[in-house]
């Protein structure tokens, strides 16, 4: 069975630079052709002018008293007398028409008679040249109204139509294309080589954290530097945060194995001593199973203390109250001689973002706690922290009772692993140091006072804002 290869996906850098690439040529040909489209506007716009101008000069000739055309002597450009020459001056009469010297041997386009003042500009036209070759030209027409002197008291329309050789227009436009695209051309290569200089300076910081995350996975480095752009802080403190968290998770495994192998030592030293004692069947069964049930104990306090999973970086948000009301449901069947009554406060948008077995153990041994104490009531109060532009929100947990509550000075001796605050009262004393040991992990606080509204204790769990 062939295996489908995936194609890989493009770098960043060839992304950026082939979508820039694209984006400039498509630039630089509109521009192009909007510079080349303006050009021959003004091209022709400057034609018209000039043939207009031309125009002029021939609408102040005279006429004969048989009406034939006396040019001026001196035309306005020697061209006119040249045969051939691309520029033509054409005057249409009623009776006939006159043409410059330089219409002879080409044929010109057939003109109409137009209205006084009337002025068109056209083109180009089909043009038959002297070689018999074909061409074209612009033609640009001025209508006029000649009034005799008063004794003849003569007036009759004729037009002036001066044609020029689109061959000059051709080569201005040819050469301004050619130096336009030569000087765009340019252009495009020296800003695509300054492009790729800004791309090699803009993504240089995501290669400096490249090579820094190789140096820490090679052991060469413990972390990341802070010394990025802060678009990239929220990426860099994030993989710090999941290295730190992972090195507290290997040192927890590390030092629950150790602690577990070194309180079974002395149990599995006693079993070994007693085998080896010869001691008889039914008293070496009571030490098997005194020691059994030491190990049963030492393993399960390890477990205990090893099952959160600490801090989780990317975790969903998770709903506290289901987990609560669960939880308070199953104390209240262990505790149902006491009847405590347990309140909830628990604002709508409040979400613990970690793993549910963690939020499960904060609760279930901050409540249990309270339901030994309490006389009849504990308090559960769950709101958001004060928000951090740019970080999902922190949380604060806090549960009261109205039980006895704790002295300042027991406080800290409360929350020492294995200690009970009352000897009399059954448990392991693992219960508020599993707490701690959670809080830390999700690098929070743990505030222990009396409550001012039950009068009992008040432990308070306070979680920053997340990345």
């Amino acid at each position: 069975m062939r295996r489908l290869r995936i194609a890989q996906p493009r770098s960043l850098q060839s992304r950026q630079l082939w979508a820039a690439s694209l984006g400039l040529i498509a630039f630089l040909a509109l521009a192009g052709f909007a510079l080349d489209r303006a050009f021959q506007s003004t091209a022709q716009s400057g034609m018209r002018e000039r043939l207009h101008s031309y125009a002029l000069a021939y609408a102040n000739s005279d006429f004969a008293r048989d009406g034939s055309v006396i040019p001026p002597y001196d035309p306005p450009d020697p061209r006119f007398r040249r045969p051939g020459s691309g520029l033509y001056a054409q005057i249409l009469l009623p009776s006939g028409q006159w043409q410059s010297d330089s219409a002879q041997g080409p044929r010109l386009p057939e003109g109409a008679m137009l209205d006084a003042g009337q002025r068109v500009f056209e083109g180009p036209l089909p043009l038959t040249r002297i070689d018999g070759g074909a061409g074209q030209v612009y033609r640009y027409g001025y209508g006029l109204l000649w009034t005799g002197s008063e004794d003849s008291r003569r007036e009759f329309p004729y037009t002036v139509y001066i044609l020029e050789d689109t061959t000059a227009l051709g080569r201005q436009v040819a050469a301004f294309r050619s130096a336009l695209w030569r000087y765009l051309g340019g252009a495009g290569v020296v800003l695509l080589l300054l492009q790729m200089l800004v791309l090699r300076w803009s993504l240089r910081p995501l290669r400096d954290v490249i090579a820094e995350l190789k140096r820490v996975q090679h052991g060469q480095a413990a972390g990341m530097s802070e010394a990025h752009p802060r678009e990239l802080e929220p990426l860099t403190d994030s993989i710090n945060a999941f290295i730190e968290g992972e090195r507290e998770n290997l040192d927890r495994q590390r030092n629950t194995l150790a602690d577990l192998a070194h309180s079974l030592k002395t149990p599995l030293a006693v079993l070994r001593t007693r085998l080896d004692s010869g001691a008889g069947e039914s008293e070496l069964r009571d030490e098997v199973e005194t020691q059994l049930r030491r190990m049963n104990d030492l393993v399960g306090y390890q477990l205990a203390r090893a099952a959160r999973s600490g801090h989780q970086l990317f975790a969903a948000p998770i709903e506290i109250e289901p987990q609560a009301e669960q939880i308070v449901t199953g104390l209240e069947k262990v505790y149902a001689a006491k009847r405590v009554l347990c309140e909830f406060e628990i604002a709508a948008e409040a979400r613990f973002h970690g793993e549910t077995g963690d939020l499960q153990e904060l609760l279930g041994n901050l409540l249990e706690n309270a339901f030994k104490w309490a006389r009849s009531k504990v308090l559960l109060t769950v709101a958001e922290g004060t928000p951090v532009p740019g970080r999902r929100p922190g949380l604060s947990i806090t549960v009261e009772d109205d039980g006895p509550g704790i002295a300042d000075d027991r406080i800290a001796h409360v929350l020492q692993r294995g200690v009970r605050g009352d000897e009399r009262v059954q448990g392991h004393g693992i219960g508020l140091a599993i707490v701690q040991d959670i809080v830390k992990a999700y690098r929070g606080e743990l505030h222990v006072g009396r409550s001012q509204e039950l009068g009992g204790a008040k432990f308070e769990v306070v979680l920053p804002p997340g990345l």
